[in-house]
């Protein structure tokens, strides 16, 4: 992040074209315009710079006094350089001209960030020398010396943050609530880890140990007070004082920057404005990961619903193509016994026999053309559901 004064960013507008300047900071020139109109310094008007390459008389526009509400001090936050989707580079220039007032003092925060510090002031510090919060507070793990600076630090965020966001109490922690996602944030201190060396108090019970040990070995007695040795921790913890804040972890495309840790020379209260872009940039990013499933999603189920109509027309082809099927089968049987019929011709001295074989025949013939009249044939597709509506019946959906 680079913070100017309005005069310096009025002599920086001034000295270089509008989209020159822009892609310094890694902006649109809108979006530089919109920077220069919230802290109200004058602008090029369109043609000036060709005017003043021409060798033209030009004049510069006098930055006006402060007016109530504006800041003095203008915050560029940080840019990108990578590609990302549309929604979070939408997002992130338009935090970022939100963000432009830089922010010096956090002024009010939430009763939640008091309730954690006084809960970190009465917590008892761990093996590590931090103290930590737990519960419905903003999740914090730092040293009680690094307490008052944690505070400011918070400040500071919230007040560059709340444009668009508020603080949501959850069951387990705080949160950032707003453009429809819910970010879960903490800070916490690092800590150096090095080998632990015995004090001289350490010394002296190793030592008087030792010499308990030597006097029950010579005395026979090897593990007496084996179990009795001193024990002493392999590692020291010492708190740096550096402080890092982090986001959720969130899978999303893009890759949003999630930790923002003390360097050099800029420490974590001076990135209020970018953790605030960051934090637009983190729920445009997870309102894209979720437009991103829905529209998997809708497209998943468009595809499920072509299978299954693809299947339940194959579903009711073959139970038409089985009915039409059993429909021949028995068309030829009428054909069959017709011909059949014609053949077996009885007169008076025909068998009693082939007499019974002929009228077997004739029922028969009789029985299947009925069978195959309009009336029975409607009456059987009804009891059998097919060539309606309901040629569907007993279709099962398929499971993929």
């Amino acid at each position: 992040m680079r913070v100017f004064t309005r005069e310096q960013f009025h002599e920086l507008v001034w000295s270089k074209p509008m989209t020159a300047l822009a892609k310094e900071f890694f902006l649109s020139d809108v979006a530089l315009h919109k920077i220069c109109r919230k802290h109200d310094v004058p602008t090029p008007p369109p043609g000036w710079w060709a005017k003043k390459q021409a060798g033209k008389n030009v004049t510069v526009t006098r930055l006006p006094k402060l007016k109530t509400g504006v800041s003095e001090r203008i915050a560029i936050a940080a840019g990108e350089l990578r590609r990302e989707p549309e929604l979070m580079s939408v997002a992130r220039e338009q935090a970022r001209v939100i963000a432009s007032s830089a922010i010096v003092e956090g002024g009010e925060v939430p009763a939640v960030v008091a309730r954690t510090i006084a809960a970190l002031r009465k917590a008892k510090a761990g093996p590590t020398g931090l103290v930590s919060s737990e519960g419905k507070l903003i999740r914090c793990e730092v040293a009680p010396a690094s307490l008052e600076r944690l505070e400011a630090a918070v400040g500071r965020i919230w007040a560059a943050a709340q444009q668009g966001f508020t603080l949501k109490t959850r069951e387990k922690d705080v949160c950032f609530s707003g453009a429809d996602q819910e970010i879960g944030f903490g800070i916490a201190e690092t800590v150096r880890r090095t080998k632990h060396e015995l004090t001289e108090k350490e010394q002296a019970e190793q030592q008087r140990y030792e010499r308990k040990r030597e006097r029950e070995i010579r005395s026979g007695n090897w593990s007496a007070s084996w179990f009795d040795r001193p024990r002493f921790p392999e590692w020291d913890y010492l708190p740096t004082g550096q402080l890092a804040f982090e986001f959720e972890h969130a899978y999303v495309a893009g890759a949003p920057r999630r930790t923002f840790r003390d360097g050099k020379v800029q420490r974590v209260e001076d990135m209020a404005a970018d953790i605030a872009v960051g934090l637009a940039v983190l729920a445009a990013a997870k309102t894209q990961a979720r437009l991103e499933r829905e529209e998997a999603q809708l497209q998943a189920e468009q595809q499920r619903r072509l299978r299954e109509q693809a299947a339940r027309a194959k579903h009711v082809e073959e139970r038409r193509t089985a009915g039409l099927d059993q429909i021949l089968g028995e068309m030829q049987r009428v054909e069959q016994l017709t011909g059949l019929l014609e053949k077996v011709r009885v007169d008076a001295s025909a068998h009693e026999r082939v007499r019974e074989f002929r009228r077997l025949i004739e029922e028969a013939l009789e029985r299947s053309q009925a069978r195959l009249s309009n009336d029975a044939l409607e009456e059987r597709f009804a009891a059998s559901q097919l060539f309606g509506d309901d040629d569907d019946y007993g279709f099962r959906p398929p499971y993929y």
